[in-house]
């Protein structure tokens, strides 16, 4: 599946931008970037990409049970990562890697998540209101519903100030589209006209089903049943992502009601650590997306206005700088105790808990140093 009549493009593979009448209501959007944020835009798709390889390496070297590639889908995250607003919060799913760095999120949290030494990775107060990894799919297109809900209801959208009214995004791949919870959040999202933007990443392969298989119709029509308007965009082109999901989320916080997203990208690597998708993946279908990767057409972008080899240069190293530090840390980190699993079942202190904290610590205490009760 490659892109449609209906999908909105601002820049080419070839990196130049768009005109068209589809193009033009987003264009002002890129107009009012500044080149500093344009080069962010290229930092971070770049630094999260290496981060993504090195991370890849250390689960192969043992550091990780798991590891999720985001490889190809920078430029979707990127782009709407940057379109939120500091107040708004974001339901990811398990590859957002970009998304969770541009929110503050130290992305050696990310290597303990998948290495199973943290129970849920940070605290989403302090990380720019970004949720937790969900594992579970397509369990958080609820909780993100249910969030948006609590917005409207207490009264933190639709004020007409979009500098402090909140909004959701949502962020799912198409395999998700085809679990139930999916479907039942647009439902109470339509009823609800909630402050929402849905983000569906269509990768194109839910581990080894393609999209094709999944749907007979384009996925961003498939909100229309729920009476929420879809639009489709190219997800490997950062500026119509950031554009795009700017604009949906300022109508959605302004009290329009929910909306949604379909970002045709590509998973260029493996779903996960744990797949091989030359099983059931066509190399002609992998070369075509690799020709139109979201980081080296928005280096054409930018080398077109001007920007020269010192930048690039900057970046690279900045991204193997980041990449070995990752490699140092992921090697530091030690295991937690025990007594962690008790920690924040409750927010408050709980007697049951209490009690299986002090059981396990007396039969740990009782143990000799090869396991072996003492």
């Amino acid at each position: 599946m490659s892109y449609t009549e209906a999908t909105i493009q601002l820049l080419n593979p070839e990196g130049s931008l768009v005109t068209s009448d589809a193009s033009a209501e987003y264009l002002p959007y890129i107009d009012a970037l500044s080149d500093e944020q344009l080069r962010e835009f290229h930092r971070q798709m770049v630094v999260v990409r290496r981060f993504d390889e090195e991370a890849a390496n250390l689960q192969k070297q043992g550091q990780m049970g798991l590891w999720v590639p985001s490889i190809g889908q920078e430029g979707a995250q990127v782009g709407s990562g940057f379109a939120a607003r500091a107040q708004d919060h974001i339901f990811p799913a398990y590859r957002e890697h970009a998304v969770a760095r541009i929110r503050g999120v130290d992305v050696l949290d990310i290597v303990k998540l998948l290495r199973g030494t943290t129970h849920g990775g940070w605290n989403p107060a302090e990380h720019g209101n970004f949720h937790l990894y969900t594992l579970v799919i397509a369990a958080h297109t609820l909780h993100a519903t249910g969030y948006a809900m609590g917005i409207a209801l207490d009264g933190k959208s639709g004020t007409g100030n979009l500098d402090a009214d909140e909004a959701v995004i949502v962020y799912f791949g198409d395999g998700a589209t085809s679990q139930g919870d999916a479907s039942e959040s647009l439902v109470f999202a339509a009823s609800f006209q909630t402050p929402q933007v849905f983000l569906l990443q269509n990768n194109h392969w839910a581990i080894s089903v393609p999209v094709s298989t999944q749907s007979r119709t384009p996925l961003y029509l498939r909100p229309s049943g729920f009476g929420i308007p879809g639009v489709q965009i190219d997800g490997n082109d950062v500026l119509a992502s950031y554009a795009v999901t700017r604009k949906n989320l300022d109508d959605a916080r302004a009290g329009a009601g929910p909306r949604y997203i379909e970002a045709l990208t590509y998973r260029i690597g493996a779903h996960t650590s744990s797949d091989d998708p030359t099983k059931y993946r066509k190399d002609s279908e992998l070369d075509y997306w690799r020709q139109r990767d979201p980081i080296p057409r928005f280096e054409a972008f930018l080398r077109s206005r001007g920007e020269g080899d010192a930048f690039f240069e900057e970046v690279r190293v900045e991204a193997e700088d980041h990449a070995a530090d990752i490699r140092r840390r992921t090697f530091e980190i030690q295991d937690p105790g025990t007594s962690l699993i008790f920690d924040h079942v409750y927010s408050e202190p709980h007697p049951l808990v209490v009690e299986q904290k002090a059981w396990l610590a007396a039969y740990e205490s009782a143990l000799d140093e090869n396991g072996a009760q003492a």
